[in-house]
């Protein structure tokens, strides 16, 4: 799957923004404050949402009130457009809409809308349609050769106007473009992965992704040793070629049933526990257990991964995020790193700039400038470093 452009109204300082032709792998920067969590959180919202409903999604955000911009009134709404392959036929953009009110205090779903184009050439038809807890949605959408006033609709009132309506339907088999979608938004990981917590030494347990911080990572480690040997003896042969002297990776469980996670340098005997490994091949070891993941998430967002990890690294963990995207999935990065940017190309990088509290975003492939410096031989992190963005931010 993968999301082509996306639009944000009223959500915190996004009054009204908009991303388009979003590359897989797509590279977010900004000064501090200028809302590139935000961005992530949006798909966080609508998996809370998704999951709960969405007074329970703006509870764990302080409420209604405190999510919808300041001094906006209206509804809180999202676009988001995407593929969804080997869904539907010919794999044509699919677009899901949905627009939040307040009403007597909490929130209610004013509209949802699920549409796509059938066929090459065809209108583009609402596949489901809901408001205020009443709609319908398309049973037999798959069926290509199906007239458009052959379409049968089966019409749904959903328990309370809250409630997502791809929620509910996405249970069943009938509904594969509401599925699609529900994949994309509940299968979402945000990384921000931590030294310190992955370093720690873990209790046995069985886990088969990194967490959001990687405190679990000895116990990923181990359930790849496992359940997917080759698949850690591949991250450990990139790793090495990353870092060059690392030989050897293990884990074992102690007496006190603790996971411990042991690193061998190659120069010694023996392998360190990873307490006495450096910052950088822990960090590098823990993003490559993320991007090589036998399930790999479909949209991955990354929080500033430069933090603890060696400049001269930063280019070649670029070059595993785009390796991801270019196997299929999607990547976010947020980063301030001149280091990581040297190795970003322009059409992948969007730009955030706050003013006056609100937030706008813009491609770094709009300046012309910067277009041609880059056209030239420059890299992206020297023209960001240097201060080529403040132009386009000004645009």
């Amino acid at each position: 799957m993968k999301i082509e452009s996306i639009k944000i109204k009223n959500f915190k300082a996004f009054k009204n923004v908009e991303m388009r032709d979003i590359p897989r792998f797509c590279v977010i920067v900004g000064a501090n404050g200028s809302g590139k969590t935000t961005l992530f959180n949006v798909f966080g919202f609508l998996k809370d949402a998704l999951a709960h409903d969405v007074n329970t999604a703006f509870n764990k955000r302080g409420g209604f009130n405190e999510v919808i911009s300041r001094d906006c009134t209206g509804n809180i709404e999202f676009e988001i457009k995407f593929r969804a392959k080997d869904t539907v036929r010919n794999n044509p953009i699919i677009t899901y809409s949905l627009s939040i009110s307040q009403k007597n205090g909490k929130a209610v779903v004013k509209r949802e809308v699920l549409k796509y184009r059938r066929g090459s050439y065809g209108a583009t038809w609402h596949f489901l349609e809901f408001s205020n807890g009443k709609g319908s949605a398309v049973t037999n959408e798959l069926d290509g050769d199906t007239d458009i006033n052959e379409l049968s609709r089966e019409y749904q009132t959903l328990k309370s106007p809250d409630i997502l309506a791809i929620k509910g339907l996405a249970q069943f088999e009938k509904f594969p473009a509401v599925i699609a979608f529900s994949e994309l938004i509940d299968n979402w990981h945000v990384s921000d992965i931590h030294v310190n917590e992955a370093r720690n030494i873990q209790q046995a347990d069985y886990a088969e992704h990194l967490s959001t911080l990687g405190e679990n990572l000895s116990n990923v480690i181990d359930y790849l040793h496992n359940n997917h040997k080759s698949t850690l003896d591949k991250i450990i042969k990139i790793l090495r070629q990353r870092i060059p002297g690392i030989s050897k990776v293990e884990v074992k469980t102690i007496e006190t049933g603790q996971v411990l996670l042991k690193i061998q340098d190659e120069s010694f005997d023996k392998p360190f526990a990873v307490r006495y490994i450096s910052d950088g091949t822990i960090k590098m070891l823990a993003y490559l257990v993320l991007l090589y993941d036998p399930k790999p998430y479909p949209l991955l967002c990354v929080e500033e991964p430069e933090n603890q990890l060696y400049p001269h690294l930063l280019e070649e963990l670029a070059e595993e995020f785009r390796a991801y995207a270019n196997r299929g999935e999607q990547v976010f990065v947020s980063t301030h790193s001149p280091d990581f940017l040297n190795a970003i190309e322009v059409d992948e990088v969007f730009l955030l700039v706050k003013n006056k509290g609100y937030t706008t975003i813009k491609r770094a492939a709009q300046n012309e400038q910067i277009k041609a410096y880059m056209d030239d031989g420059d890299k992206m992190g020297y023209l960001w470093k240097q201060g080529f963005f403040d132009q386009l931010g000004k645009q």
